[in-house]
């Protein structure tokens, strides 16, 4: 065997070992370095109740010629529940002028209020949409809005604004 090609042969293995040892120790000191970061999370101290769409939303839209049934989840924040204790959630569900019941739409969910046991901390309001064209010139929506609860904790998000304290779904024509 060439001497060149055997000393090259005999380093590259070593040289590779050290080259993987130092991106190993910068990949530990970077993931270190960012882990220490002071941008963590905004936590609330508050407890709350909220409700959104399944994508987190406070409002969306639902197409006249679909046949199905959403969901949207009231979530519950607060410390853990005692093994004796709940949280009811009451709502209520406002219908514009241009929707009916059993025509454009079922409220598939019956129990309000909501009752939050134990280690529940969601609950879904389902809705099911039935296949019927709207009067665009009317208002075609449904807002699901919370309207207390047991414990007295914040509707919505903590803030001035309340977001999440309600769900606006408008029907449109496709």
């Amino acid at each position: 065997m060439n001497p060149l090609l055997e000393r090259v042969s005999t380093s590259l293995p070593f040289l590779l070992g050290r080259r993987l040892g130092r991106v190993c120790w910068w990949v530990v000191a970077c993931l270190l370095f960012t882990a220490c970061a002071d941008q963590e999370g905004e936590w609330f101290d508050t407890p709350f109740v909220r409700i959104a769409t399944q994508t987190g939303q406070s409002g969306t839209v639902v197409l006249s010629n679909v046949r199905n049934v959403n969901t949207y989840s009231v979530y519950l924040s607060c410390p853990p529940l005692a093994d004796n204790d709940s949280v009811t959630v009451d709502y209520e569900v406002i219908v514009g002028g241009g929707l009916q019941q059993d025509v454009d739409y079922t409220v598939v969910t019956k129990q309000n209020p909501l009752v939050f046991l134990p280690g529940i901390y969601d609950m879904p309001i389902r809705i099911r949409w039935l296949k019927n064209p709207v009067d665009a010139s009317k208002d075609n929506t449904v807002t699901i809005r919370l309207t207390g609860n047991s414990k007295g904790y914040n509707l919505g998000l903590p803030g001035p604004g309340h977001v999440q304290s309600q769900v606006v779904i408008e029907k449109r024509n496709n």
